[in-house]
């Protein structure tokens, strides 16, 4: 180091406070820091390092001797200022280099610090508030809105019982379409909010794998044969009869990813295959690869399409259409699962999505499953049991008047009501839905009652459902629904 005269150092602009002193504490040089901070109207070279830090450096006589360690370590210290206020320091004292019979004293004020800190973890508890806020109120929004666009759909689906007007017919037919896709926008974004705020939770039950991809089929089978693609599903043999895991999420992946595959597929063909790829003990690893011809993706858009509100780009929204939540949301229920999705796509030469998620084997003995469907379990355990009807009885005719509809309507509104009870309204809703599908084609009288106890379940109040129940069973032919 340079011969250092008070009032000459190369950290004079330096932002935090640097003292040199001797060995009787004298100090002999102060950057403009520590003149500011420690509020010293005159010149503080002269005065003694005991001034600032009284509770570290004892008051020498002239001649004395300061007990100086010093090391690179960082100390908490107290300075004090000249009018004997005092501020948390961080502080580390060194040899002077060349110059062994001097310290140079470098200190941070950490009350700053601290404040800074504060605000920060105000900042954050601020934010987190309005995660919260936002959360709940589009969770609020999307259950009101739920509510209008099911009773539209309500009333176009009695309609389209009535109605003979080829040119009517066609307009309400559009008009349940919209409604449907409707209720899938809100389905998305009430999703993507529990998933962001954390509170998502998944609900396993043992269910019959193939009937579940059967289903799946089911629900894009219109949409295939209207598209003329040719569409093959292949299961590996080792993949279990059962399985346990949350069906609903599964089959909301599936149905993404074969939705977005026929979407983007003019012509050619969409493969879903699923093949078990590991099991330890009872945990089963299954992996999915949804392969089209479609139109494909760019290497440098591949990133894109697992983000939230993302779209590959402006022209394919507006002429395929989507919110870019879909695929976000089936990353993060793939994730919640335990596993990871991807995709390998060439611009114009289709695009392959493969997905794995980890489940429970289902294979137990019949006494097992017996008693776990049985209806004297916990209500809780029921609910956790609660479907939709599966693919062979969907597929079958769903007339108002057979037997095996009659009696699925009543189990049905059963578990409805026991939902309602638990104040379980998102499986309610579930139940009713199959409810209003059992009874098409029932006479006009019944189909009101049932379309008002559906809003009711949407409300979520639960007088008019209970009264709506009890109205129902007056109306309901043979035997008496029992709760």
């Amino acid at each position: 180091m340079e011969q250092v005269e008070c009032g000459i150092f190369p950290v004079k602009d330096a932002l935090e406070m640097v003292l040199m002193f001797d060995r009787t504490g004298r100090i002999v040089y102060a950057n403009d820091a520590a003149q500011k901070k420690l509020e010293y109207k005159d010149d503080i070279c002269g005065r003694k390092i005991s001034d600032v830090f009284p509770n570290d450096f004892e008051a020498f006589k002239e001649g004395g001797e300061v007990d100086c360690p010093s090391g690179h370590e960082l100390k908490n210290l107290v300075a004090y200022r000249e009018n004997r206020t005092c501020f948390p320091v961080e502080v580390r004292i060194i040899n002077g280099s060349g110059q062994p019979e001097m310290y140079i004293c470098m200190a941070n004020d950490t009350l700053e610090k601290e404040h800074l800190s504060r605000e920060i973890a105000q900042v954050q508890q601020e934010a987190q508030q309005a995660l919260k806020v936002k959360s709940e109120f589009v969770a609020n929004v999307t259950h009101e809105l739920r509510t209008p666009v099911n009773g539209v759909l309500g009333n176009v689906r009695e309609l389209l019982g009535e109605e003979t007007d080829t040119q009517k017919e066609k307009s309400l037919r559009m008009i349940e379409r919209c409604c449907v896709d409707m209720n899938k926008i809100i389905d998305n974004i009430l999703d993507f909010s529990k998933l962001e705020a954390g509170k998502f939770t998944l609900e396993p039950r043992r269910f019959h794998f193939r009937d579940m991809l059967d289903h799946v089929k089911s629900n894009h089978i219109n949409k295939i044969t209207e598209k003329g693609l040719e569409f093959f599903m292949t299961v590996s043999p080792e993949v279990p009869e059962y399985v346990v895991g949350d069906e609903l999420r599964i089959k909301q992946i599936l149905n993404n990813l074969l939705s977005n595959a026929l979407k983007f597929t003019a012509v050619g063909k969409v493969t879903v295959e699923v093949i078990k790829t590991a099991q330890v003990n009872d945990r089963v690893e299954l992996f999915f690869i949804v392969v089209d011809s479609g139109i494909g993706i760019k290497q440098e858009d591949k990133d894109k399409l697992f983000q939230s509100f993302s779209q590959v780009d402006a022209s394919i929204s507006r002429k395929y259409g989507g919110t870019g939540l879909g695929l976000n949301i089936c990353k993060q229920l793939v994730e919640l699962m335990g596993g990871r999705i991807g995709v390998e796509s060439e611009k114009g030469k289709g695009s392959s999505f493969s997905f794995s998620i980890w489940v429970d084997s289902g294979e137990e003995k019949e006494e097992e499953q017996k008693a776990q469907t049985d209806t004297s379990t916990t209500p809780v355990f029921t609910i956790a049991q609660a479907s939709l009807p599966r693919a062979e009885d969907e597929e079958r005719p769903n007339r108002f008047g057979m037997p095996a509809t009659q009696e699925a309507l009543k189990k049905n509104l059963w578990k409805l009501i026991l939902c309602v009870e638990l104040e379980n309204w998102e499986k309610a809703e579930m139940f009713m839905e199959t409810i209003r599908q059992l009874a098409e084609g029932a006479p006009r009288e019944l189909g009101r009652l049932i379309l008002r106890m559906k809003m009711a379940v949407q409300k979520e109040n639960y007088d008019k459902v209970i009264a709506a129940y009890e109205e129902l069973k007056t109306l309901l032919p043979s035997e008496e629904v029992h709760v």
